[in-house]
């Protein structure tokens, strides 16, 4: 069997002003984003853009097969940042399997995103399901079989959080029910998954995130992910790369952090294939993205 590439990045947070968007939208949790945006935040992703095109250069050149994007690719959720970053990653896209996302709580950043539908507006035909049976919500749970032995399943951990000092997540209950059913399936069983939400099930030290940023039901997750014969379940939200095991799982839980957040840039690229499943590290040197291959992480429990 053929070895299976697959970039995984996240938290990109492109922003790029805010044209036409009424003083209306930032009466709400937005101005408090926005002060923290002008205060600090620019100042880490003022590169963003330049890196993400430097991603897909990256990409070509490693072979890579599949791309994924775990989420968080604005800072306030409001529809030009949501148009100007699907712009932006567009080379990304064309990927030879395609590139496979999830949303983030920065992309679903208030009920005003969510009732206009902007992010399913400009980033819908990147996202389907192979196992539409097992849709609850939309096209989630998302299922793909981009080749041979592997299967990625996408899960939305993204949720509205209109209370300034709440970033927390939740994936919906039916959505863990289908994710349960999904990996019995005969067609996922014997396959290497790649279980794909935004929020961190887990921090580097094993710990749960604090309730007023984690994901409310990572250990339900946990518990149903076990049910993977092998796999990994990968995300963003925490602004550092790593990976760490946890004892309520045989899956390795692997975080991209911030792509693009300036002294912090990570990403992964796995590898799975000939029964065997890696991931190596990669980072920016000031210049491009390169792989830390001295430092590749075995998958299989």
């Amino acid at each position: 069997m053929a070895v299976t590439k697959v970039l995984h990045v996240s938290d990109v947070h492109l922003e790029n002003g805010f044209p036409g968007v009424p003083v209306t939208s930032f009466i709400n949790k937005r101005i408090v984003g926005l002060a923290n945006l002008r205060i600090r935040r620019r100042r880490a992703f003022a590169d963003a853009t330049r890196k993400v095109e430097a991603l897909a250069a990256f990409s070509k050149e490693q072979g890579t097969d599949l791309v994924i994007c775990t989420g968080d690719y604005t800072a306030l959720g409001t529809e030009p940042e949501i148009a100007y970053a699907r712009k932006i990653i567009e080379p990304l896209t064309h990927a030879p399997l395609g590139f496979f996302t999830v949303p983030g709580n920065h992309d679903l950043y208030l009920r005003d995103t969510i009732k206009a539908g902007w992010f399913d507006q400009h980033f819908g035909k990147l996202m389907r399901t192979e196992l539409p049976e097992y849709a609850v919500e939309g096209v989630w749970p998302q299922v793909w079989f981009p080749a041979d032995g592997l299967a990625i399943v996408g899960i939305n951990s993204a949720r509205a959080n209109p209370k300034p000092t709440y970033s927390s997540g939740r994936i919906p209950n039916e959505q863990l029910d289908a994710l349960a059913l999904i990996l019995d399936d005969a067609r996922v069983r014997d396959r290497f998954v790649i279980i794909a939400t935004h929020y961190a099930p887990r921090l580097a030290n094993g710990r749960p995130d604090r309730p007023a940023h984690g994901l409310e039901n990572a250990d339900d997750l946990l518990t149903i992910s076990a049910g993977a014969r092998r796999g990994v379940i990968v995300h963003g939200h925490i602004h550092w790369r790593y990976h760490v095991r946890v004892p309520e799982t045989p899956l390795t839980l692997c975080c991209a952090g911030s792509t693009t957040h300036a002294g912090r840039e990570g990403l992964w690229m796995y590898e799975v294939g000939n029964g065997r499943a890696t991931a190596t590290p990669g980072r920016w040197d000031q210049t491009r993205y390169v792989l830390e291959t001295d430092q590749v992480v075995d998958l299989d429990p």
